[in-house]
């Protein structure tokens, strides 16, 4: 269901009971917010959360970042009660391993749901989740969870959680998902969260999840195309509509080939760029 082109570099996880966190929050530079009710608040103090959040968005102030509620607990039920009442942009679900659940959740509200993909079923399954509704939106990556639950090391090149990531990302395109990748633990390693960035990138994810503002700025940097890369794909998109004029179906930039795929790419790469300079503005 995703079209529109949306800066989603950094997505901010922040608990529900922490009204100074939230207010905090309205002046950071992070694309989206995650209001989380699920495991960073704990059982005695959801109520509370769910005061809190809902007076944080009734006050507004967020310009334009994306606001998620992640859902989850005993009283799950109350979560999606508090959802459809505020003006927020999706719901995010923990543990999804069934489209049977993505089904029953878009039964329940109107708001485009997003999937934590973070156990061994949910991975091998995400095919079948991510077609499981058009109100879908995007995949996040419960790295730490599933790393638990296969039994991982936690290495600075995330080898072993590799197989897990490119399986939810292939789940991700093939549907037109959007795709985070999941929290770096060390938050005091800045160094290796650029190291991660840069290989979620690689993959094709879309952004990071973070738990930090401090994570705010490199995820924001990694994530953005990168002047050379925009300098290049305005030069091909350049190049396609003069071989177009001349009525042909390929051009050359340095040598390369240049076909629709590549423009069609460049254009989306393009559009990020344009929407990150509006944020910023």
């Amino acid at each position: 269901m995703t079209t529109t082109i949306r800066p989603r570099r950094s997505m901010l996880y922040i608990p529900g009971d922490k009204a100074r966190a939230l207010e905090k929050a309205r002046g950071l530079a992070c694309d989206a917010i995650i209001f989380d009710l699920e495991d960073a608040v704990s059982p005695e103090n959801k109520g509370l959360a769910r005061e809190t959040i809902a007076q944080a968005v009734a006050a507004g102030g967020y310009g334009e970042c994306e606001l998620i509620l992640r859902v989850g607990g005993d009283a799950v039920a109350e979560d999606f009660a508090l959802a459809n009442t505020l003006a927020i942009h999706g719901i995010l679900l923990p543990k999804v391993e069934r489209p049977e659940t993505v089904i029953a959740v878009a039964a329940k509200t109107n708001h485009p749901i997003w999937c934590m993909i973070e156990t061994p079923m949910g991975v091998l399954r995400a095919a079948e989740i991510a077609g499981a509704s058009d109100r879908l939106a995007g995949f996040v990556a419960g790295t730490n969870d599933l790393a638990k639950e296969l039994r991982a090391r936690h290495t600075p090149d995330r080898t072993p959680l590799l197989t897990s990531l490119s399986l939810m990302l292939l789940a991700a395109r093939a549907y037109g998902l959007a795709a985070i990748d999941g929290v770096h633990l060390d938050l005091d390693d800045l160094a290796g969260l650029e190291d991660v960035c840069r290989q979620g990138v690689a993959l094709g994810f879309d952004g990071k999840s973070l738990v930090h503002p401090n994570s705010i700025e490199i995820a924001n940097r990694a994530f953005a195309p990168q002047p050379a890369e925009i300098e290049r794909a305005r030069a091909m998109v350049a190049a396609w509509e003069e071989a177009r004029a001349q009525g042909l179906g390929v051009a050359r930039i340095g040598g390369a080939m240049v076909e629709q795929l590549h423009v069609d790419e460049a254009t989306r790469l393009l559009a990020l760029a344009e929407a990150i300079a509006r944020r910023a503005a």
